[in-house]
């Protein structure tokens, strides 16, 4: 079935959305003060990403594919895979989706942003930075990550297997972000998703939280332009090899 242009930006900006409740949200549970998960760890939160991605696959991905990434969309454009004529709105479903999602996390933690006095715990429940503060090492694992996610999920949704059981393929590409959190997500949280990144990131700049510290606007092109051009090469390792 083929849906209308308002249906599939519709599927973005919920399924992006959801993507930040989940993720982010796993993260404001692990870092912010008094939450009934304070210090649950790192698998939580990877827990949480790969819930975060795999969900809105399974519900619509048979509607816009379910991208929920600026990246993944970019970069089927450029290989081909996607029209340029729908890459626009797409981006701007995904933003707008990252933007909500990411208020819904501050909202649902209000009361525990007011109580967190870490400002680098503030900022992980919004955006990503550099374990090391290194900008070369920002860029290489933002690049590799996006770049592992990109191949894999597309080798589960678009070969004939993931073809023939959409639900099984959505599954396992759930599985890839919750490995790639856990193996690769160390150094720099990780974002993999310029909207997961550049959205929260301006509303930790504009909303009025104690403590929040610095947005690190300096930095903040990284985790855009790193995911995008790593999205790129992985779809165009995905068509050479596949």
């Amino acid at each position: 079935m083929e849906y209308s242009l308002m249906t599939k930006l519709a599927a973005e900006f919920l399924g992006t959305a959801i993507l930040m409740i989940f993720g982010n949200g796993s993260v404001a549970n692990v870092e912010l003060k008094n939450t009934k998960g304070h210090h649950a760890g790192w698998l939580n939160i990877a827990m949480g990403y790969g819930f975060g991605v795999m969900f809105p696959v399974l519900m619509f991905g048979a509607v816009s594919g379910a991208h929920i990434n600026p990246a993944m969309t970019i970069a089927q454009a450029v290989n081909g895979m996607f029209p340029w004529s729908e890459v626009l709105p797409y981006i701007v479903a995904q933003l707008l989706g990252a933007l909500v999602g990411q208020l819904v996390v501050y909202i649902t933690y209000y009361p525990h942003y007011k109580e967190t006095e870490e400002a680098e715990a503030i900022l992980g429940s919004f955006c990503t930075t550099d374990a090391h503060n290194d900008k070369v090492n920002y860029f290489l694992n933002e690049f590799f990550g996006t770049l592992v996610l990109v191949v894999g999920a597309l080798c589960c949704l678009v070969l004939p297997w993931g073809k023939a059981d959409p639900a099984a393929a959505s599954i396992v590409v759930g599985f890839i972000v919750w490995g790639l959190v856990t193996s690769m997500g160390g150094p720099t949280g990780p974002g993999l998703n310029p909207a997961r990144d550049l959205m929260p990131r301006l509303l930790h700049q504009i909303l009025p939280i104690p403590h929040k510290g610095d947005s690190r606007w300096g930095e903040a092109w990284i985790p855009v332009v790193a995911p995008i051009a790593g999205a790129i090469v992985g779809a165009w390792m995905f068509q050479f090899f596949a």
